[in-house]
């Protein structure tokens, strides 16, 4: 075995002894590439060789070492685990360090990809994802999400027997869409919605007959520009961006983070995809590839946001091969960042203000607020904001009550 396995007797035998044995090397310099720490390393291979030896007394194949097996690990052989001694029984462990493993398995082709092809929904999830992105262009989230719903709908309708499309219902498509026992939003049911419909087109698309199928799939009224968005006033603005004065571990990337919102009005899929030639320094301009359009726009670059950007990058950026602005403060290093970390950087913020806002996307509308309020033309706040139509724009106009009650008509029967 590899010098970098440095675990006890016990953990060690169970790995030699296992169907795992041949990829352990492998999965050690994974975990060294990555930098963990020396202890994270010797505690993800006790919470391997757990499992390992889980998989060899119960005399199963390849076939569980995959997300479902863990659950069944974790569910089944945990609460009456009575492995000897030093064996890993915390579930989160076991689940980031058998994560990793997975993987380590995938990108050497020893196990099947993430999506589960082996099975009968697996395999369709992979076509209507190859469908959503060549013939609709859909963004990668968006892409998730839909598969996300398809699959538990698909799941409802023929579990793990073979899909046959037009077995399903109108009622079954109705009663998933609006979600009857869930009590859903009209916006959820929106979602939902939008997701089926554009797995029934793909069936269309591919011989099926499923036209009664998108006719019965419930429209709920949801009227846009029917209430105002929430924005933040100028003297809020300053309270969340004096909510970092306080360090804090990553507050230099949190602070950037924040200001990419509330400067330049991005959104947290757009300041994590940001990369480091993506910033002009002596030009003062930022490129900006649109996670919703795919549009690559370039911006001016705000003095405030270039200095929490380049303070960020000095001080506390950690050494990784990664050309993303914003990366991994803890192993591995070298992975990319999802939008969640900025979501959390600005909720933490939110509450730091002893607020009990959490939609992240009030920055974005307050930076619409502001420029609106300064008498930008809807044309050029619609450009910041890398709107394809001023349609989507127009909602802004209402935050701006004074101009509107000079524009407004008194009501019939009011003395004018």
């Amino acid at each position: 075995m590899s010098h970098e396995i440095d675990v006890q007797a016990q953990p060690r035998a169970w790995l030699m002894h296992s169907i795992l044995q041949p990829h352990v090397s492998k999965y050690a310099e994974h975990l060294h590439r990555g930098r963990y720490a020396a202890n994270t390393r010797r505690v993800y291979l006790c919470c391997v060789a757990h499992f390992a030896h889980w998989l060899t007394d119960e005399r199963h194949t390849f076939d569980l070492v995959n997300e479902a097996g863990i659950a069944r690990f974790i569910s089944e052989h945990l609460p009456r685990c009575k492995c000897s001694y030093p064996v890993r029984r915390c579930d989160y462990e076991i689940r980031a360090a058998v994560a990793q493993l997975l993987e380590v398995l995938r990108a050497g082709g020893a196990i099947s990809d993430e999506l589960g092809v082996e099975d009968h929904i697996g395999r369709e999830l992979v076509q209507f994802d190859a469908y959503m992105r060549d013939v609709g262009g859909l963004a990668a989230n968006t892409r998730q999400q839909r598969q996300r719903v398809v699959g538990r709908f698909l799941a409802e309708q023929s579990g793990s027997g073979p899909i046959v499309a037009t077995a399903i219902t109108p009622k079954a498509v109705r009663r998933f869409v609006l979600g009857e026992k869930q009590g859903w939003s009209a916006g959820t049911v929106g979602v939902m919605g939008g997701a089926i419909g554009c797995y029934l087109r793909f069936r269309a698309m591919s011989g099926d007959h499923v036209g009664g199928l998108l006719a019965a799939i419930p429209r709920a009224a949801h009227w846009r520009l029917a209430s105002l968005p929430e924005v933040l006033s100028d003297a809020e603005i300053e309270e969340l961006l004096g909510s970092f004065d306080k360090p804090f571990p990553s507050s230099r990337r949190a602070f950037a983070m924040t200001r990419c919102l509330t400067d330049l009005g991005l959104r947290c899929g757009e300041t994590v995809s940001l990369r480091l030639d993506d910033i002009d320094w002596v030009a003062g301009t930022i490129r900006v590839a649109g996670t919703k359009t795919r549009r690559v726009d370039v911006l001016p670059l705000p003095a405030e946001t270039g200095a929490a950007i380049a303070a960020y990058l000095h001080d506390e950026r950690p050494p990784t091969s990664n050309r993303a602005v914003f990366v991994r403060h803890v192993a591995p290093f070298d992975a990319p960042i999802g939008k969640g970390a900025v979501q959390r950087a600005v909720r933490a913020a939110y509450r730091r203000c002893g607020w009990t806002r959490t939609r992240v996307h009030i920055l974005r509308h307050s930076v619409a607020s502001r420029l609106l309020q300064a008498g930008t033309p809807m044309k050029e706040i619609a450009d910041v904001l890398r709107h394809r139509s001023l349609d989507t724009s127009a909602i802004y106009a209402k935050v701006d009550l004074t101009r509107l009650a000079s524009v407004a008509l008194p009501w019939p029967g009011s003395v004018s």
